[in-house]
């Protein structure tokens, strides 16, 4: 593929490097595109990228070099104590279990390098080789760069199945030779940089904490993941619209911060954020003190619809992006973040996943409690009007996580499941859209199958792993959306992602988190004090298939101008003709859009790679 390289265009990056000679034609190779360089002991090129004053905190002890780089409050003091504290890799398990924020964590010990994200991947962490020498970095594309490794065409065509939560081929990056790190895991870089090992430093918290005595605990942990970002700045943008983002607005009043708060509004009469948000903001201003949110509501008329400008795309990421489809309508939002000044921008992603929860907890409730699992399952049928039937087929199949991953691949040309259908299973079954090529159908059946001899799920049970596996998936669009606004000199924050914020939330008791009868109990509870208790109870939330909807149809021509000479038909992965003729004829925005998502996502990206504005920014 003709393309710059990212790591010279890229606006924020990091490279880590083994202590060892034989890196140093890597480490010249990123030199010239690196703003910042922090050695080892000895020396040698360390750490190098591009990241904000502020960011990176380092602390040493003798040997031994700890750092922290993201959004977190760690003083050099306190890393340095950590690098007195610590004898090997495993060492550091301690400090990446107590501190607050979302960073990624790096020590060099006595020639040994640990390094490691988050658990979701919000902090994502890339390897690979460049000849004999391993080397890691946060962007898969610029550790391709390199290391020299291709494109590989079978992981590509994965990132056109629907949905994208298919664990855990739909988080591989798109390069051959370059792999993700488990967020659960962390990375050892051995002392002559040629060999490299993983080992688990996080597990699921055992989920018997009492709702009573839970929402407390992630009252503090939000908390304290909100005041590591707005501690010492004059003013923080949020986005202030459904009850996740409400919660962590009200958070950072309460912290004393100087808030400028976004709602969006929509062109759906039955949307209610916007009403939602001046309401909270009210009744902050009450009990706070007039000013204390800055609130800007941007008209329906004035925001994009979904589609607008796909075809037009120039974003430097580290791979394809569902959020493409929705760019121009959440980074013009953004945008007025950054003209206003901010340098920081708070979301309530990840809300959802953690605080909803997944319906699928039933499926594992069943064999210990079953009264208290019909009991469960009889309420999301009322709610969500499923299908009977289908959630008993559900509720009694029993098959590990691999025997599942074998249907799957049978199944990936088969219809998209029905909008009544139940979510008890490991994750809602992906397909291959109707214009994937017989070759990229194949490749992706192949790449499932030899997945599932070794597959594990991310949890003990279906609810466990679903949750996770959601999570690990809009954690990539939290992290696409900061590549976005890094241009910008603005930072996309994502606290409910943090590691002590899931931990807080996943260790509640399972029935009283995730249940039908209440919307998200637990922050609900959590948020007494904190949000006014008008918006803290609000039980609603908006949607935006109406822009959707809207989109498509205003939009047509720009979702053709991609199947023009598709990069992903050059590619061999779809056939133009069929995805064109589809394109052009009715679409259903609540069901059929999943299975064009990805696809506009994969060919934005592959023609964002050669766009001539991100030749002139290289």
């Amino acid at each position: 593929m003709d393309s710059p390289l990212s790591v010279a265009v890229a606006p924020a990056w990091l490279l880590v490097l083994p202590d060892t000679d034989a890196a140093a034609a890597v480490a010249a190779k990123a030199r010239p595109h690196a703003a910042e360089t922090c050695p080892h002991a000895s020396g040698r090129p360390w750490l190098m990228g591009r990241w904000q004053p502020g960011e990176l905190t380092v602390g040493q002890s003798g040997g031994v070099r700890v750092a922290v780089l993201g959004e977190h409050a760690v003083t050099a003091a306190e890393a340095s104590r950590a690098a007195a504290a610590v004898a090997g890799p495993a060492g550091l398990d301690r400090f990446a279990r107590a501190w607050h924020g979302s960073y990624h964590l790096l020590a060099s010990l006595h020639g040994q390098v640990r390094a490691q994200g988050t658990v979701t991947g919000v902090r994502g962490l890339f390897h690979g080789r460049a000849g004999r020498v391993r080397l890691a970095a946060d962007r898969a594309d610029v550790l391709a760069d390199l290391t020299g490794a291709p494109l590989d065409e079978g992981r590509l065509a994965v990132q056109l199945l629907s949905l994208g939560v298919l664990h855990p081929l739909s988080g591989r990056p798109v390069w051959r030779g370059v792999e993700s790190l488990p967020g659960h895991d962390y990375l050892v870089l051995d002392r002559d940089g040629t060999r490299v090992r993983r080992a688990r430093w996080w597990r699921l918290p055992r989920r018997d904490v009492p709702l009573a005595e839970g929402a407390p605990a992630l009252r503090e942990a939000l908390r304290q993941a909100v005041g590591v970002r707005v501690r010492g700045r004059d003013l923080v943008t949020a986005d202030l619209g459904g009850l996740d983002s409400t919660a962590v607005v009200c958070t950072a009043v309460r912290a004393g911060a100087k808030v400028a708060a976004y709602t969006a509004a929509t062109h759906d009469p039955r949307g209610d954020d916007v009403h939602w948000a001046r309401r909270t903001v009210q009744d902050l201003a009450a009990a706070e003190g007039a000013g204390t949110v800055e609130h800007h509501v941007v008209p329906a008329e004035q925001c994009p619809l979904t589609f607008d400008g796909v075809d037009a795309l120039t974003d430097v990421l580290d791979g394809p992006s569902l959020f493409a489809v929705d760019h121009n309508r959440r980074m013009g939002l953004l945008r007025l973040a950054a003209d206003r000044g901010s340098a920081l921008h708070l979301s309530g992603f990840g809300g959802d996943e953690l605080l909803a929860g997944a319906s699928a907890r039933v499926h594992d409730l069943l064999p210990r409690r079953p009264r208290a699992a019909v009991r469960h399952t009889r309420g999301y049928l009322a709610k969500y009007g499923w299908s009977r039937r289908e959630a008993v087929r559900q509720l009694l199949d029993r098959r590990p996580y691999g025997t599942w991953l074998e249907q799957v691949a049978d199944d990936l040309t088969s219809p998209l499941a029905p909008l009544d259908a139940p979510q008890f299973q490991w994750c809602a079954p992906p397909r291959m859209p109707p214009w994937a090529t017989p070759d990229a159908v194949d490749a992706v059946r192949a790449l499932v199958r030899a997945e599932a001899a070794e597959a594990r799920p991310l949890g003990p049970g279906h609810g466990e792993h679903r949750e996770l596996a959601t999570m690990e998936a809009v954690a990539r669009f939290a992290r696409h959306l900061n590549q976005m606004t890094r241009p910008l000199g603005l930072a996309f924050a994502s606290p409910f992602y943090d590691d002590r914020v899931v931990e807080a939330g996943l260790a509640v008791r399972t029935e009283e988190r995730v249940t039908p009868w209440r919307y998200k109990p637990l922050i609900v509870e959590a948020m007494r004090g904190v949000v006014p208790d008008a918006s803290r109870t609000r039980a609603t939330k908006a949607n935006a298939t109406l822009e959707e909807e809207a989109g498509l149809r205003r939009h047509r021509d720009a979702l053709l101008a991609l199947c023009e000479d598709s990069r992903l038909a050059r590619l061999g992965l779809v056939d133009a003709d069929v995805w064109r003729a589809w394109c052009s004829g009715p679409v259903s925005a609540e069901l059929e859009n999943v299975l064009l998502h990805p696809t506009v996502g994969c060919e934005a990206w592959l023609r964002a790679r050669e766009s001539p504005a991100r030749r002139a920014r290289g």
